[in-house]
């Protein structure tokens, strides 16, 4: 099939001509004229940016970096940077100056679209070390600019702009190609400098056509966008959303997500496997307090719901019996339940780390429809996944149709199709490396059962071997304690050790109320830590959680940290994933002490 017709540009254009005042995009809670944004406004909007990029005398194929929360500017600043064909180049707001300045110099922006305050000082700085920045334009038109080279995003759109760069703009316009470089995405990596993946206008025109044949996602769908921009997962999917006529609602404060869900009832979001962790252990910690036969009605719904879910799937038969029971349950649990989610979700897609298998079965349970899939930065993120016909709790469903799959040496997972990525920008000798005869490497072990779905079992790279030889897949454990309301992080530890141990990071909020309701006074937060009641509290969650692993993969002895893993420390990647040599290297002292006899 040809993939003329999904070129990005181009189908954003046909929306906004067919859609022209129907809402575009809305940030949540942000004041006129960012609050609503139709169609009509949208292309206006874009095609400012772009004349604005070429009147500041940019090429085809220039860079511009975008760091900034999630906003509808974010999103006109990069759709209108493509219609100008230059390449987009996303920062994380909370990436470290050491990473954003080394993306910068490395890409040679020209320009940076910041957000708020605290990012236009993060902009000044990469710019005062990098020699290739022109212009810093600022969404937040509240910051004080300090340099006549920098400009307010909304003073601009008002501004004049040349006939020439009119003229231009059209011209550009006429000549865009699949083979246009569309932009750079830096993963962040658990070691060594960021690598910018290349994507261009044909990957995305191949994840937009394979998203049609397996996503019911249909014109005037509301989407929420609470996961970073600056990700491929979140970002991949708002030009799908936008490409197929939705209406895309940005968060750009995480902490509000179930005040925005309440309130913008989205039809799906994309969310990771954190928030239904958090979802689940909440739910179940609520129960939990209530009595007996709430207790008791909660537990038979869900078994009702599970049994239910799999005759959805067609692996069980349907019942008469089985199907009163179910709206009954229906009625009385699970409708409420969906109601905290906004009461409307077709489904979620899942991505960026490994779900347990319970958590999954839960949300299938209850009537929402979860989706996990499989990918990365260098396939557009989705490469397999779940649809509402095919849930197999645990997998990451099957490919979709113009992706390939196999499993090559030690399980590792090999990918080949139309949206992986044509190489590393500057680094030609990490590309040949990342490719084996035409195949992505992905890094990640995995199997394929007999009906081609997808099965992720860990990071090849992260494998731990005990000293008894055994080996441990950390993600696998660290996920099922997750599932605990008291936790927030966990790291663990196993490494050429003799058994297994983990650095918790309690979940402060919940643990301080659980400590006011036993009558734990405590002065600071490292007391209440290491009060004995606590430590005890939280060896019998562990005790519970990991009922169901192996002797050798269970935590024997733990560690609670007053201090969160953050970007800042270098302790986790911007995506949230854990740099574990930082880690340890952090807290030696604390992990020699676990294994001191």
């Amino acid at each position: 099939m040809s993939l003329e017709k999904f070129h990005l540009v181009r189908l954003l254009q046909q929306q906004s001509q067919a859609l022209k005042d129907k809402i575009a995009l809305e940030g949540f809670e942000m004041a006129a004229p960012w609050n609503k944004v139709s169609w009509s406004q949208f292309d206006t909007i874009t095609n400012k940016v772009a004349q604005l990029l070429i009147d500041f005398g940019l090429k085809a194929q220039d860079k511009v970096v975008i760091v900034a929360q999630n906003s509808p500017q974010w999103s006109c600043a990069d759709i209108g940077a493509l219609k100008a064909r230059t390449v987009v180049v996303p920062v994380y707001p909370t990436s470290t100056m050491e990473q954003a300045v080394f993306i910068v110099n490395d890409a040679r922006a020209k320009v940076i679209f910041a957000g708020d305050e605290s990012q236009y000082v993060t902009a000044r700085k990469i710019q005062a070390q990098c020699p290739s920045v022109e212009h810093v334009i600022v969404f937040d038109s509240q910051v004080a600019l300090v340099s006549d080279e920098h400009f307010h995003f909304d003073d601009l759109l008002i501004s004049e702009t040349s006939p020439a760069s009119a003229t231009e703009l059209e011209s550009r316009l006429s000549q865009t190609s699949l083979d246009d470089l569309l932009t750079l995405i830096y993963t962040s990596g658990t070691t060594g400098d960021p690598k910018g993946v290349m994507l261009d206008y044909r990957n995305i025109a191949s994840m937009v056509e394979q998203h049609d044949a397996e996503i019911a996602f249909k014109s005037g769908d509301v989407s929420l966008a609470f996961l970073p921009l600056s990700h491929v997962f979140e970002r991949g999917w708002t030009f799908y959303v936008l490409c197929r006529g939705g209406h895309n609602v940005y968060l750009n404060d995480t902490n509000r997500v179930k005040e925005a869900i309440a309130a913008v009832r989205p039809h799906t979001l994309c969310v990771v496997p954190r928030f239904l962790e958090k979802v689940y252990s909440a739910v179940h910690d609520k129960v939990n307090s209530a009595p007996a036969i709430r207790q008791k009605l909660f537990n038979w719904a869900i078994g009702v719901g599970a049994r239910q879910f799999e005759v959805s799937q067609g692996r069980k038969r349907a019942s008469f019996a089985l199907s009163t029971q179910w709206k009954l349950a229906n009625k009385l649990v699970f409708s409420k339940l969906q109601n905290v989610l906004g009461g409307r979700l077709k489904f979620m897609p899942v991505g960026g780390a490994a779900l347990d298998v319970n958590v999954g079965g839960f949300f299938h349970s209850i009537g929402v429809p979860i989706l996990c899939g499989y990918g990365m930065t260098e396939t557009c993120a989705t490469v397999t996944c779940n649809t509402l016909d095919n849930r197999v709790s645990g997998s990451n469903g099957k490919p979709l149709h113009a992706m390939e799959v196999k499993i090559g040496d030690n399980n590792e997972i090999l990918i080949r199709g139309e949206t992986v990525m044509r190489g590393y920008y500057n680094r030609p000798q990490d590309t040949a490396e990342a490719f084996e005869e035409g195949w992505l490497k992905t890094g990640d072990a995995g199997m394929l059962d007999a009906e081609g779905n997808l099965y992720i079992t860990d990071r090849i790279k992260e494998l731990m071997k005990t000293s008894n030889g055994k080996y441990i897949a950390p993600q696998r454990v660290e996920g099922k304690v997750s599932c605990c309301p008291f936790i927030e992080q966990v790291a663990i530890v196993a490494d050429a050790r003799n058994y297994v141990s983990a650095l918790i990071v309690p979940a402060f909020e919940s643990l301080d109320a659980w400590a006011k309701e036993k009558g734990i006074s405590y002065e600071s937060p490292l007391e209440l830590l290491r009060n004995s009641y606590v430590i005890e509290h939280f060896e019998q969650s562990l005790k519970e959680l990991q009922h169901e692993l192996a002797g050798f993969e269970k935590i024997k002895k733990f560690t609670l940290l007053p201090e969160a893993f953050s970007t800042e420390s270098g302790l986790i990647t911007p995506t949230m994933k854990l740099r574990r040599k930082n880690i340890y290297t952090k807290y030696d002292r604390e992990i020699n002490a676990m294994y001191a006899r």
